[in-house]
């Protein structure tokens, strides 16, 4: 009785009924009001075919956050040479670190079971107040259809919630650009706020820190160094204003600072290295090299900006960079997984969710 009167006081049905207290009949149904978090991670192809492939890349390619040459000059170059080759070569990579059970990339596995836990971690706090899903910038599922499916389910604010640790206009940025565009398509849009950068959140260090420690525990000798290696830019986007190689560099000292190392334990670098203009350096893949010639025989690689193991970590950083690491004499090569799933991970994203929550639930 006290519940039905408390719905008839707000002007709502309660929950399931589909309908507001005093509209009419022909009234469209009403959810009951929920907050959504919008996980959203860099994208995925459908496949790792050719035509798959391509359309993935062609979509990545041709965002003007990634690559901001004038149209008239990079797209013939993309769309006839490009987007011609780097189908088969990108899909040959895919191939070898494809999920086959679930028919799906590891990036798009991890991030499902990311969302997974974090839902479950916020439910603790929140129950069914908030929805948590996640969408890709680039190939599926699309931020539009997501946040169509968290309006249609009641959601009448939204916290978009890009899993980059560091800011940059070709990551954080271009998933903010689609989901104001989907914004745009919204008849009623929701209330929406945005999560900035994360490099230097206790949380998100200390998780860093632990599977380091459980890497090098597992190890029978102490790696010479430990490299951290983050996606590379152009060295002009940093001359440009982009905050992205100093919050990385800041990253990698927090780093050191708890793990309790000496200055030099910690090496930056930055792979990843696309075109033909000078990129932030140095380059990861001739980094390690130089360090085995230097008689740095053993090494490890963390890959701190990525979220999530996917193409460019676990078939980069252990396939091309550990080849040419062990190419110039380096002997023992180990790769620390992303963060993943773990749970020190999703402790510290449910602590960056709860945060920027904060006057909303």
């Amino acid at each position: 009785m006290l519940d039905a009167l408390r719905d008839a006081v707000a002007g709502l049905i309660r929950p399931g009924e589909g309908r507001l207290a005093h509209a009419p009949a022909d009234h469209p149904p009403v959810r009951a009001p929920k907050i959504g978090v919008l996980l959203a991670n860099l994208g995925t192809p459908d496949n790792y075919d050719y035509w798959s492939m391509r359309r993935y890349l062609n979509e990545f390619l041709s965002d003007r956050r990634v690559i901001d040459y004038p149209a008239w000059k990079w797209q013939p170059l993309l769309q006839l040479i490009i987007l011609s080759k780097r189908p088969f070569t990108s899909g040959a990579n895919y191939k070898l670190i494809w999920n086959e059970e679930k028919g799906e990339s590891p990036l798009m596995t991890i991030t499902r079971d990311q969302t997974a836990a974090l839902a479950e971690a916020l439910r603790a706090d929140f129950g069914d107040r908030v929805m948590v899903d996640f969408c890709m910038r680039y190939g599926n599922p699309s931020t539009e259809s997501r946040l169509r499916a968290m309006v249609e389910a009641g959601c009448e604010k939204v916290l978009f919630f890009p899993l980059y640790p560091h800011y940059a206009g070709a990551t954080s940025a271009t998933a903010n650009d689609q989901f104001f565009r989907a914004l745009m398509k919204e008849k009623r849009q929701p209330a929406v706020r945005t999560v900035p950068e994360y490099f230097d959140h206790p949380l998100y260090i200390e998780a860093l820190a632990q599977s380091v420690e459980r890497a090098y525990a597992a190890l029978d000798h102490r790696p010479d160094v430990l490299v951290a290696s983050y996606h590379g830019m152009p060295k002009r986007y940093l001359m440009e204003g982009d905050p992205y190689h100093c919050q990385c560099q800041k990253t990698t000292r927090l780093l050191r600072e708890r793990l309790g190392w000496e200055k030099g334990s910690i090496d930056t670098s930055f792979q990843s290295v696309f075109g033909t203009e000078e990129w932030l350096r140095p380059y990861t893949v001739e980094h390690v090299a130089a360090l085995a010639r230097q008689g740095r025989k053993r090494i490890a690689v963390i890959a701190p900006a990525f979220s999530a193991d996917c193409i460019e970590t676990l078939e980069e950083i252990n396939g091309e960079i550990r080849e040419s690491f062990e190419h110039a004499g380096g002997e023992v090569f180990t790769y620390i997984p992303c963060l993943n799933a773990d749970a020190a991970h999703i402790e510290a994203l449910a602590s960056v969710v709860r945060d920027n929550l904060a006057g909303w639930v």
